[in-house]
């Protein structure tokens, strides 16, 4: 298993860029709560280790690089609700995820590597890489802090709605979530737009 690196990096300042930020996001395919994106500027000199794309890291060991990627990155979290998910659709809920954090950063990139094959409209010039969390350190630090903090929000709707299970399954559509759903209906963090709750919704 290869880990990422900073070759994306390293060859755009080869080009000239100067302030680089690695951009994803966490939370597109559940049937609960925010999207949520980070765009982080690693620091060439002080990268913690053991970056990866974090689906490939544990709950702990992401937790456990939370704090260090905070403390020496430049990072911007951006969250898009559910209602707003509902409103606009999940694409353009993960653009504007990202354009918040992108908005959040206290300095400006001149290049923005993107996870994914499309990207959003920002005051920099972009480069999407597909599969980027695994092949970039800065892509792979953003999808870290996306990862934990919306973890981090479905803990407290899972004390809000202890029904649902969030604290489980963090909103995706396994079949306990499937189950609490036909219980109980939807509740306020359910996606209403997504079909699963749709269906629920209309019977």
């Amino acid at each position: 298993m290869t880990a990422p690196t900073f070759i994306f990096e390293s060859s755009a300042f080869a080009l000239g860029h100067t302030i680089i930020c690695g951009i994803d996001e966490a939370g597109r395919g559940p049937w609960a709560g925010p999207v949520v994106a980070s765009a982080v500027i690693l620091d060439p000199d002080n990268i913690p280790q053991g970056l990866n794309d974090s689906k490939k890291l544990n709950e702990a060991k992401r937790e456990a690089l939370f704090g260090p990627i905070m403390y020496s990155s430049k990072v911007g979290i951006g969250i898009v609700s559910a209602a707003e998910i509902d409103e606009i659709n999940i694409l353009q809920a993960t653009f504007l995820a990202m354009q918040r954090a992108f908005e959040q950063l206290e300095i400006m990139p001149d290049l923005a590597l993107i996870d994914g094959n499309r990207s959003p409209k920002l005051n920099c010039k972009t480069q999407t890489i597909i599969g980027g969390d695994a092949k970039s350190l800065s892509i792979a630090a953003a999808s870290i802090i996306a990862k934990v903090t919306r973890d981090r929000i479905m803990h407290q709707h899972d004390l809000t709605y202890p029904l649902y299970g969030f604290l489980r399954h963090k909103g995706y559509g396994t079949a306990a979530h499937a189950a609490a759903l036909a219980i109980h209906g939807p509740c306020a963090e359910h996606r209403k737009s997504f079909k699963p709750i749709a269906l629920i919704l209309s019977r």
